[in-house]
């Protein structure tokens, strides 16, 4: 059987059938154009005995409290149970108090945490409760830690002045460092990918370790146990100010974070599958109102430099709409003047990822573009007129996947964070009032169902009324760069189609150049051999 087991090998047969019947019928229909695919992902395999050998040496760094560890696997439990591993089992017991279902992750999870110098501490006769920071290398408590099937993200902060040795700053708030181990990353198309330069302090720890610039973030990138983590804070490749973090002032502050990092928990799991792409379904009925343009067909000139979209037929996750009802309508909120044939609340569709915005996207032409997509709902309709009627302040914005919420008290956005045997994926709303979505609970840590009401949309854009009412939404996969933006057009039409149990209508011109492709989507991909991140900040 080939890796990936029985859901590779399902999407296996059907692409080859598929293949075979293109191949022995000399008229066979092509796919339409129009069809939508599911992306490819990677599963990594996880070495746990390297990982248990470097955890043996951080133990046994600390002689009061290393007899307390057992590294002498039990072979009498099945292989893929805890016990098998019981110094894991041990470390994650203390580790949990801070980072709760750190034992979910499939891969170990590396954190600034050294929990045998906290457990020697509390040996020690140490004042209770200990200063957890003291044992973070200065950072402070994590602000937000998920663990799920696909691996784990975490995000600390470094407050001004902390930290012996650290040099002094211009940008006097904390400075905010995110972490992400997975076992699962993203095949994707990416010119950009894989690059980037050593990082001299820390060859020796991490051999393979790249640091970069991008979307915003300086990254260091590096392949650990077989598992890929990437360390990211968000900052500008610019003169420092208090109020705007350079990238030059976050490099010491990560590679700080780079030197701390112990392992800190995980357990050993049954591994991950590869997944290949395939068609997705899509309703059998037709809509005889819901119409479309196609991916990557922006407003004519509402690219970076007059540049066009890019096509992009991957609808990246199955999620639920993410506004509550129907009607609804994905359309520019910076360009609208210059389309003349489509209103902001009408009928086709128009990707506007591609936008001119100073926002970094990989996607779109010269490197910039929108990194979502704006969506309206229907206008209220006219008193009289027979139809329900509504409140346009009130308008109910939804969950688009069961996930945990990332968002501080003071963010204007709000990321929902999928993590599962299948899927690590992010998706951002913004303009919804933080107020209000503090007043709701909408913040770190929150667990949220498919569905569920998280806020209404909204006007803020720093300010109430600061642009206009709409949901700006837009989607990240984790990759081994990170994770980055990627199209959500195809992924909106697809699950407004499920939410109108009706097909779209595909209209408007051929996009004139050539799609690019994104993920693998080639039959032989299926069969082939073993082997809070975004920025604060957005126009419109």
């Amino acid at each position: 059987m080939p890796p990936g087991g029985e859901t590779v090998g399902r999407n296996g047969f059907r692409f080859v059938s598929l293949l075979l019947a293109s191949l022995s019928l000399p008229f066979a229909t092509p796919l339409a154009a129009d069809e939508f695919r599911s992306p490819s992902l990677t599963a990594l395999r996880v070495d746990w005995r390297t990982a248990l050998d470097q955890l043996r040496t951080e133990i046994n760094s600390h002689p009061q409290v290393a007899g307390d560890f057992i590294f002498v696997p039990r072979r009498s439990v099945p292989r893929f149970d805890p016990r098998a591993m019981p110094a894991l089992v041990q470390l994650n017991a203390v580790s949990s108090q801070f980072f709760t279902g750190i034992g979910r992750s499939p891969v170990p999870v590396l954190l600034p945490f050294d929990a045998a110098a906290y457990l020697e501490a509390q040996r020690s006769g140490a004042r209770s409760p200990l200063a957890l920071p003291r044992y973070q290398a200065d950072f402070n408590p994590v602000d937000v830690f998920d663990a799920g099937p696909a691996g784990y993200s975490a995000t600390f902060s470094l407050e001004p002045g902390a930290g012996d040795g650290m040099p002094s700053r211009t940008f006097a708030k904390p400075v905010e460092v995110q972490i992400t181990g997975s076992a699962l990353v993203y095949d994707i198309a990416d010119p950009a990918g894989g690059k980037g330069e050593p990082v001299k302090p820390l060859p020796t720890i991490y051999p393979d370790l790249r640091k970069f610039i991008r979307e915003g973030y300086v990254r260091y990138a590096f392949t650990r146990f077989g598992a890929a983590y990437v360390v990211s804070i968000q900052c500008l490749d610019s003169v420092a100010k208090p109020r705007r973090l350079a990238c030059k002032e976050a490099y010491p502050v990560a590679e700080r974070f780079l030197k701390a990092l112990h392992i800190a928990g995980g357990q050993r799991a049954r591994p991950l599958m590869d997944i290949a792409s395939d068609l997705i379904d899509r309703p059998a009925a037709r809509s005889t109102d819901f119409s479309y343009r196609p991916s990557g067909d922006i407003i004519p000139n509402s690219g970076y430099r007059k540049q066009g979209g890019h096509p992009d037929p991957m609808a990246y996750s199955q999620i639920r709409f993410p506004l509550e009802k129907a009607p609804a309508f994905v359309h520019s909120q910076s360009y609208a003047k210059r389309d003349k044939d489509d209103g902001p609340t009408a009928y086709p569709w128009r990707d506007n990822f591609c936008e001119s915005r100073s926002f970094e996207v990989w996607q779109c032409g010269g490197g910039y573009g929108h990194q979502g997509e704006d969506i309206r709902a229907a206008e209220c309709p006219s008193p009289g007129d027979g139809r329900e009627p509504c409140d346009p302040r009130q308008r109910s914005v939804v969950a688009a996947r069961d996930a945990i919420v990332i968002r501080a008290s003071k963010d204007q956005a709000a990321t929902l964070e999928v993590n599962s045997r299948t899927e690590h994926i992010r998706f951002r709303y913004m303009h919804m009032n933080p107020q209000a979505l503090n007043a709701d609970g909408v913040l770190n840590g929150r667990i949220v169902t498919e569905g569920e009401k998280i806020g209404v949309i909204s006007n803020y854009l720093d300010h109430p009324a600061g642009t206009s009412m709409h949901l700006h939404f837009d989607v990240q996969v984790f990759t081994r760069d990170g994770w980055i933006w990627v199209s959500p057009y195809v992924t909106l039409v697809s699950a407004y189609e499920r939410m109108i149990r009706a097909r779209g209508r595909e209209v408007g011109p051929e996009i004139a150049s050539t799609p690019q492709p994104v993920a693998h989507a080639q039959p032989e991909d299926a069969i082939k051999p073993d082997q809070r991140e975004g920025s604060s900040g957005e126009e419109n």
